[in-house]
């Protein structure tokens, strides 16, 4: 179908449905009597004509190709408009095959994306060393925040003046930092000392019993974990970026962040934290735990746990531990605890 066609269907107006009318009677489109019959000029009488031809209501005569006839309306539209119906179930067919071809693929694209989805968003790095470089490399690009959660007691000199030197380095360009530790971490002289000196600048710490395993939250983007696998211990870490799970962990800090107690500052919790961690004690103990868990889940050697236990059994004036959980459950020391906001 031709362009002109197509622009002629807006163009039947009531002259050219007169003129129509008047072809009709005459039994041909006699231009004279079209002008005389409607007052129009020899341009408008052939506009008309053609627009009566582009939709199909004048034919030439066979014989005589000047003489145009009129044709029905029902004529005219099948016409016209057959080839177009045609050519439109033609393309409703594509289209359906196309639909149906595209909609094949859609199990293909999800399987995949998921698979993609999963390879941008986490990625499991096995060399300790490149572990703590990319945490470094992170750590000095970070722009506004830095979550961490450290398990465990002492650390060697080395890696505390490291952390030090960078937790300063954060701080002063404005990040906000938090950092969790086990309450065994305020016996070590080191990590008090690096709490202290950060804190005075702006950084904050904070200590609780038991904590979840190492977690490094940078400006809450990407997260570091520690890899598990089934076969048991692993040193391999597993980077986040996954925005639901990132927030998700967000939140599981803040959760820790809220129990915990302040470390580093002017105020002296240590007392407070050491009694907790003795109820910790008595309440892992209490739960039938060996001593080697029990030291294990509060990040502290056995030996100083066995310590701590004597030191409980003596203040409770205890002779075996079943006597000590008797005597810390009649003074309420296995309840829930209340700790500093």
């Amino acid at each position: 179908m031709d362009s002109s066609a197509v622009s002629g269907f807006d163009r039947l107006d009531d002259v050219s449905a007169e003129a129509y009318r008047i072809a009709v009677l005459e039994g041909q489109f006699r231009a004279d009597v079209i002008a005389a019959e409607l007052d129009l000029s020899p341009e408008d009488v052939k506009r008309t004509e053609r627009v009566l031809r582009v939709l199909r209501l004048l034919h030439p005569t066979p014989g005589d190709p000047l003489r145009l006839a009129p044709v029905s309306p029902d004529a005219a539209s099948s016409e016209l408009l057959g080839p177009m119906e045609e050519h439109m179930g033609q393309m409703k067919q594509h289209v359906s095959r196309l639909r149906s071809q595209l909609d094949s693929l859609q199990p293909v694209y999800f399987a995949s994306r998921r698979v993609r989805n999963h390879l941008e968003a986490f990625d499991t790095i096995s060399e300790p060393d490149m572990i703590q470089s990319m945490i470094d490399s992170l750590l000095k690009r970070s722009r506004s925040e830095v979550l961490t959660v450290q398990p465990g007691g002492a650390r060697p000199s080395h890696v505390l003046e490291a952390a030090k030197e960078s937790c300063l380095a954060m701080v002063a360009r404005g990040v906000r930092l938090r950092t969790i530790y086990q309450h065994t971490a305020r016996t070590d002289p080191g990590t008090e000392a690096l709490a202290r000196v950060v804190s005075a600048k702006g950084g904050q710490f904070r200590t609780t019993e038991e904590v979840i395993d190492r977690l490094v939250i940078i400006d809450r983007e990407v997260a570091f974990l520690p890899l598990h696998r089934p076969s048991g211990s692993s040193r391999e870490a597993v980077m986040v970026r996954e925005p639901t799970l990132v927030n998700y962990l967000c939140s599981v800090h803040d959760l820790l962040w809220r129990t915990a107690l302040p470390f580093g500052q002017d105020e002296d919790a240590t007392k407070p934290a050491i009694d907790e961690v003795k109820r910790a004690i008595i309440r892992l103990l209490a739960e039938g735990h060996k001593d080697e868990l029990v030291a294990r889940r509060l990040g502290m050697s056995v030996r100083t746990c066995r310590r701590h236990i004597s030191e409980i059994a003596t203040e409770l004036r205890a002779t075996s531990r079943f006597q000590a959980g008797a005597q810390a459950a009649a003074r309420g020391l296995l309840g829930p605890t209340t700790r500093s906001a």
